[in-house]
């Protein structure tokens, strides 16, 4: 079983954007303009303190554990991921039941782990819209060999022959692969 908790930097980041609002909001009481980063600095404080509430995420072989609701891995239909890294933020669709945004806010690698982990457990799933056995290699049930497909030909067979010839007649000339330069 694998866990992953929020990082431990966002209440850091939270007390840290706090203490500097508290501050602008002082500086504000002299010139109006502070008020500005002081709101700024709260929101960016109440973001990251949300972030360090997120609830812990547990990876089982048979289930995901997001806080207190189970997903058994053959209820996930499909598994999208956004451009987000840190925090990660995957969308789950279920057979049943409403979809389901996981967002977690650790470190990158963690990030990565859990999102590689979501994937290969949901075996029945698509994967950003493909196939998961497409991704993980699972082999397909074995087809009758099939000769390999015959490229189109780009050149017609006269263009081909003209083609030689005049290959043929630099080469002869002399004025092909030469160390003159």
């Amino acid at each position: 079983m694998n866990r992953f908790s929020p990082s431990r930097v966002y209440p850091l980041a939270a007390l840290a954007g706090l203490l500097m609002a508290g501050f602008s909001a002082w500086c504000a009481w002299s010139w109006w303009p502070a008020w500005i980063p002081a709101g700024i600095l709260l929101a960016g404080a109440l973001g990251a303190a949300w972030l360090a509430t997120r609830p812990r995420i547990e990876v089982t072989a048979k289930n995901l554990v997001v806080g207190r609701q189970t997903i058994d891995w053959t209820t996930i239909r499909r598994v999208d991921q956004t451009d987000w890294v840190s925090p990660l933020v995957v969308h789950l669709a279920r057979v049943e039941g409403q979809p389901l945004r996981i967002l977690y806010p650790g470190h990158a690698d963690h990030c990565r782990l859990l999102l590689r982990l979501i994937q290969q457990r949901c075996t029945h799933a698509l994967i950003n819209g493909v196939p998961h056995s497409r991704i993980f290699g699972e082999a397909a049930p074995a087809k009758a060999e099939k000769a390999a497909p015959v490229p189109p030909r780009i050149v017609s067979d006269a263009d081909a022959a003209e083609v030689e010839r005049m290959f043929q007649i630099l080469r002869s000339a002399g004025r092909l692969d030469s160390d003159d330069k």
